[in-house]
């Protein structure tokens, strides 16, 4: 088993050696996986290498904000007909989570698997997964300042970013002595610690709003009240005026609950599929549960796709919590 020294050194040879990459994140992509595509992106500049950043849809509008953020191309609206043969994965927990951007890796691709998930199968042709990191974008500070590379704001912005949403704004269990020693570095560089928590944790859109009202309206939890749990479909979507990243958090709201100790969100993507999140106030391993069926993620924060209608799907997930508590 490789230590993590060796895992940083494949990766630096792995991009020092070669001259074009693509760079991908996982579908539905978050602060992390956005900020973390970006960064390496940077990272690849800096080499002076040729590259690719791509993404099966679109990113978060609030996103814009990081530098060459519009460079991240949405595959849904701009498809590409050429295949790459280095690939480098960031914050994707499976080779699922890729979604269409593989079939952008050539037949022979060589891939760099770059992730802190516990549940990351090693799907790379080299990993580097640092389980302990709060965040990609953490490890990506870690391998720059291994590479002796010099951040400037830009990037420093983003892997601040990466590291903000994915610890809840520094208030999650992730949230280690070296995670607010990162962040504390970063802040010398000039990164507005204070703006960006503003506008991912604190501002809300209006129809972001209407959709957390709706899917609150119909909040159920289970008779012992350690289960908490809320429903949101294209129907809801549509009436509300809001879009998919406008569901972003709301399966916070049933965790939050005194006395629940699993928050989910049953997201319906059609008559015969469900996505679930799940958060686990600290008592319950929600990835073991995520793992279950097919999917993955952290001890407290995870998720899966099943197929089934949404009255079915709700059953076999809460007999799986019940099953954990």
């Amino acid at each position: 088993m490789q230590t993590h020294e060796q895992e940083f050194r494949q990766a630096q040879q792995f991009l020092k050696e070669h001259d074009q990459f693509l760079v991908v994140s996982h579908v539905q992509p978050d602060g992390d996986a956005v900020s973390s595509t970006l960064v390496v992106g940077w990272l690849l500049s800096c080499l002076g290498k040729k590259f690719v950043m791509v993404n099966e849809g679109p990113i978060p509008k609030r996103m814009d904000i990081l530098e060459n953020s519009e460079d991240i191309v949405d595959l849904s609206r701009q498809p590409l007909d050429e295949t790459f043969d280095h690939i480098i994965c960031v914050d994707c927990a499976d080779f699922k989570r890729t979604g269409k951007t593989s079939l952008l890796f050539s037949e022979r691709a060589c891939i760099l698997n770059i992730d802190h998930h516990p549940t990351n199968n090693g799907f790379g042709t080299f990993n580097l997964i640092v389980e302990k990191a709060a965040a990609t974008a953490e490890i990506l500070f870690d391998l720059i300042t291994f590479m002796g590379i010099k951040l400037n704001l830009a990037a420093a912005t983003a892997l601040y970013t990466g590291l903000l949403t994915d610890t809840g704004g520094f208030r999650y269990s992730n949230t280690s002595p070296k995670v607010m020693e990162t962040a504390s570095k970063l802040l010398e560089y000039g990164v507005d610690g204070p703006g960006l928590s503003e506008l991912f944790l604190e501002q809300m859109t209006f129809p972001q709003l209407k959709l957390l009202t709706r899917a609150l309206n119909g909040l159920q939890m289970s008779e012992d009240g350690k289960i908490s749990w809320v429903t949101v479909d294209d129907e809801d979507l549509s009436a509300t005026g809001a879009i998919h990243e406008d569901m972003e958090g709301i399966v916070n709201y049933p965790r939050n609950i005194l006395g629940v100790e699993v928050g989910l969100l049953f997201k319906v993507i059609d008559e015969t599929a469900v996505k679930v999140s799940m958060r686990s106030a600290g008592k319950v391993d929600v990835a073991r549960v995520a793992q279950h069926f097919g999917g993955g993620g952290h001890v407290r924060a995870a998720g899966a796709r099943l197929e089934g209608r949404l009255d079915n799907v709700i059953r076999r997930v809460i007999e799986q919590v019940k099953a954990e508590l």
